[in-house]
């Protein structure tokens, strides 16, 4: 399967662009390892994470309607945000994906979602942070953060995403924000919880 991926791949995206999701199919399988996860699920999830990414915006959005997928004025704006539900549904009819776990980590990769998978947190990251993104020192931070905890690099994920596009002053995807404020309540219960167990013990 892999291999025929990686041939579509090398027919609809710049090799540039392949180098990326090399490096996110890699990060995701490192994550997954660490933190005693599926590892061919992860990898398999940050390969065919982007496999929409050049579709053209009509495209994208004929697809996301036809899917019946909830959609948002920020998306008819810029369909481009589609590219992660659409890549989902390529790899469901176009290469046979039936793993709910593994569709929804390629469809939450760009925007995130309250509620997500452990996978889907690892498949957002892993787009951030794989290595040709650059080396910033917030990207630092985030690649360190990353093996401690999930909930709070997602949290910080999200934060880096709105600086930049607040930066760029950029539309912002209501489902960028619920997603900082979930994974944000998550990463404190976590925090809460290992308090109180350090309290008991």
């Amino acid at each position: 399967m892999r291999d025929i991926v990686l041939a579509w791949l090398a027919d609809n995206v710049p090799a540039s662009r392949l180098q990326h999701i090399l490096g996110v199919e890699q990060m995701a399988y490192q994550m997954a390892h660490h933190y005693q996860l599926d590892v061919s699920k992860a990898a398999q999830a940050g390969l065919m994470h982007d496999l929409a990414k050049y579709f053209k915006p009509n495209q994208l959005w004929e697809m996301a309607v036809s899917e019946g997928l909830p959609l948002d004025p920020v998306d008819e704006k810029n369909p481009h945000l589609l590219h992660a539900d659409v890549s989902a549904i390529v790899a469901r009819d176009r290469f046979g994906v039936e793993d709910e776990e593994i569709l929804q980590a390629i469809a939450n990769h760009t925007l995130g979602r309250p509620g997500m998978s452990l996978l889907s947190c690892i498949i957002y990251i892993a787009d951030t942070i794989e290595p040709t993104r650059g080396d910033t020192p917030e990207l630092e931070a985030l690649r360190q953060l990353c093996w401690q905890d999930l909930y709070k690099t997602v949290w910080f994920t999200s934060d880096y995403s709105l600086k930049y596009l607040l930066d760029k002053r950029c539309l912002i995807h209501p489902r960028t924000i619920i997603t900082r404020n979930w994974a944000m309540e998550m990463a404190s219960k976590k925090l809460q919880t290992t308090d109180s167990s350090i309290k008991v013990f």
